[in-house]
């Protein structure tokens, strides 16, 4: 393969990596957001709060989509340039069944840990995808 075809693959590698890393931190900021409307929701806040939360909730799934969508792009390219990323990022769907029905400390308790592991995953993928740019960004 030439410099200028490897030049070629790496930058769109880069640009795929940029939408999902994009796509990442917008699910970032709405899981951050969902936990800390969660909290609330904790302390009693009712079913207005709940409802705010599970609005966060289900943008951060869009947003965890997209970038599913994404990170398969960005993988595709990478393969491109002989590397390899895989990710599984997802929240249960039965927690937000629970949530909005058995209104409790212990469904509510339930729904923040699984918004904690959805962030924890969220932000181990922002640290893969960047560390594969910078290595990207090395290579041109």
């Amino acid at each position: 393969m030439s410099n200028e075809m490897l030049t070629k693959e790496v930058q769109e590698a880069i640009l795929a990596g940029e939408r999902a890393l994009s796509s990442l931190r917008t699910a970032q900021a709405n899981l951050k957001s969902a936990r800390g409307w969660g909290i609330w929701d904790m302390l009693g806040g009712g079913l207005i709060t709940d409802m705010i939360k599970h609005s966060k909730i289900s943008n951060a799934m869009n947003a965890i989509e997209s970038a599913k969508w994404d990170l398969q792009a960005f993988e595709k390219e990478l393969k491109d340039v002989k590397a390899h990323v895989n990710l599984n990022i997802e929240i249960g769907g039965f927690l937000s069944f629970a949530d909005f029905f058995f209104d409790g400390i212990i469904a509510d308790y339930l729904v923040q840990t699984k918004i904690s592991e959805a962030r924890h995953q969220v932000d181990e993928a922002i640290y893969r995808v960047e560390t594969l740019l910078e290595d990207l960004r090395n290579l041109i």
